[in-house]
């Protein structure tokens, strides 16, 4: 590694910084073995992708690091070189599978390292050792020179001790890789529906299953998100549990008997006996019971969809709890299994994922939590855990010759008149709520339905949810050319003290309206619509 030193770019980005590499992922002139002694004659002779970037930007790769076997697990004890614990109780249990690199950052050994997460293996380790664990959007990270789990799931992730750390090394790791099938180029502008700046968090609506100690902690983060978040939201997240246990109830073990199936024979001391078992049920998965997996998965992603139009990010747990080594040791797959209750989704569901530190529990280990969004929303996710850390970060602002608009209603993410918006060049900037002292009517006439937001000086005390967009100024004319004549441009006052112009109705426009303001917001009144005609 010291020849690796000389020739790191003394100029670019991350020169200098030194790094350590999941034992997955391929580092030239090292074994890349994936914990399995049978592999150590395998030197590659060049680096992953991953690898190559971050040399290329100027960081040294010091060395390997310990996993859970074929990175099948999240405990980070499924290793032939031995188990990792906590680098906060010799006791518990590391995470993994990504266990050696979540350590080597936590310890102080390297400031970054590589992992990877199939099922949650770049978060678990993260929340165990109280550091940041980036889970990028599946494929905007190269794969390519991997020892892959699921090919079709499989992300590379980092780990720091900071977001700032986290964000600047994946600035360096992200981008289209064209040898990689796996790999997907960035869209140029955000997509629909994902906000510039995320200020709408949901958590479950229902209490999470957890152990009494995580339980505690898990409830000083609700409270904590409030200061993060201008609105907080409860969230049914059944069909996202749901997805989760398809990972390994589902098909999905025949994805990781293609993978390395043809290494688990001959059984030996070599292989780690979870794993072996785990990967070779694989084999007898049928091509049915693979469509099946899939069309199931298909309707628990379009079940999920409706989440992402009322909140920018979710805030879940990253694990039930923290178990030790001997309770792994007692119950090698319930204990994994369960682990993986809030992050096995996360891939299946195609959503970018960090994990942050979250205090600690009553009795000192490390607690944290993870924020989840859509594909690509990985910039305004990591805005959102730098606020959540308390880091400084450039807040996304107005360009010259575009301005703050307000809707209400049909304009709203994937409503009906919503590509007037994107029609002009238009781009969500944040989700929000009014001030109180709003009401929000459903007006009279045919075609679309449309709302009307009026200054009321009375109505909801926790205001009606809007969208404020950024729109060039010309665009916001055009826009006023195709509404009724019953609405007008004025301003209005956002639940945070801030004000932008919008759409309101005048009192004399409101003849033959209905009063909606009872729902909050003009999408949860279609849905009650909808939900009432049934």
């Amino acid at each position: 590694m010291r020849t690796r030193e000389q020739s790191a770019p003394a100029d670019g980005p991350l020169a200098g910084l030194r790094f350590a590499v999941k034992d997955n992922l391929d580092v030239a002139g090292l074994p890349t073995t994936a914990a399995c002694p049978a592999l150590s004659d395998r030197v590659p002779g060049h680096d992953a992708e991953a690898v190559r970037r971050l040399a290329a930007a100027g960081a040294v790769p010091v060395g390997k690091t310990n996993m859970d076997q074929f990175a099948t697990g999240l405990v980070g004890t499924r290793s032939p070189y031995g188990a990792c614990h906590s680098v906060a109780s010799p006791d518990h249990i590391s995470g993994g599978s990504s266990s050696g690199s979540a350590v080597a950052v936590a310890s102080g050994l390297v400031p970054l390292a590589l992992g990877t997460d199939t099922a949650g293996s770049g978060r678990v380790p993260a929340a165990f050792n109280g550091i940041v664990g980036v889970k990028p959007t599946r494929g905007l990270v190269s794969t390519r020179g991997l020892l892959p789990a699921c090919r079709s799931l499989d992300c590379v992730t980092t780990f720091t001790r900071t977001v700032r750390e986290g964000r600047a090394a994946l600035r360096v790791l992200a981008g289209h890789d064209a040898a990689d099938p796996w790999s997907r180029r960035a869209p140029a502008t955000r997509p629909p529906g994902i906000a510039a700046s995320m200020r709408v968090v949901g958590v479950p609506s229902a209490p999470p299953e957890l152990d009494p100690p995580h339980a505690e902690a898990w409830h000083a983060a609700v409270e904590r998100v409030h200061e993060t978040a201008d609105t907080v939201v409860e969230v049914d997240i059944t069909p996202f549990l749901a997805a989760a246990r398809l990972l390994y109830e589902g098909p999905w073990p025949a994805e990781r008997f293609a993978a390395f199936g043809e290494l688990l024979t001959p059984d030996g001391p070599h292989l780690d006996p979870t794993v072996r078992r785990i990967a070779l049920a694989g084999r007898d998965v049928t091509g049915e019971q693979v469509f099946a997996g899939l069309d199931r998965l298909a309707a628990l992603r379009r079940a999920t969809e409706a989440v992402w139009d009322d909140v920018d990010a979710l805030m879940l747990p990253v694990t039930p709890g923290h178990p030790t080594l001997a309770a792994v040791a007692a119950d090698p797959v319930g204990c994994n299994a369960r682990l993986g209750m809030y992050t096995n989704f996360v891939n299946l569901l195609d959503l970018a994922a960090v994990a942050v530190p979250a205090g600690e529990r009553s009795d000192g280990l490390p607690f944290g939590v993870q924020l989840v969004a859509p594909a690509f929303a990985d910039d305004p996710l990591l805005d959102l855990a730098s606020r959540w850390c308390g880091e400084s970060y450039k807040a996304p602002r107005i360009d010259a010759g575009r301005t703050e608009l307000v809707v209400a209603g049909a304009h709203l993410s994937g409503l009906p008149l919503n590509g007037q918006l994107l029609a002009i060049g238009g781009r969500l900037h944040r989700r929000a709520r009014t001030a109180p002292g709003y009401r929000l009517f459903r007006l009279p006439g045919t075609g679309v339905p449309r709302p009307g937001l009026v200054a009321a000086g009375d109505g909801p005390r926790e205001g009606i949810a809007v969208e404020v967009w950024d729109v060039p100024h010309q665009g916001v004319g055009a826009l006023l050319e195709s509404v009724p004549s019953s609405l007008g441009l004025g301003r209005v006052t956002l639940a945070d003290g801030t004000s932008a112009t919008g759409f309101i109705t005048a009192h004399g426009g409101l003849a033959g309206a209905d009063d909606v303001s009872e729902h909050g917001g003009w999408r949860a009144y279609l849905a009650a619509k909808v939900i009432g005609a049934r």
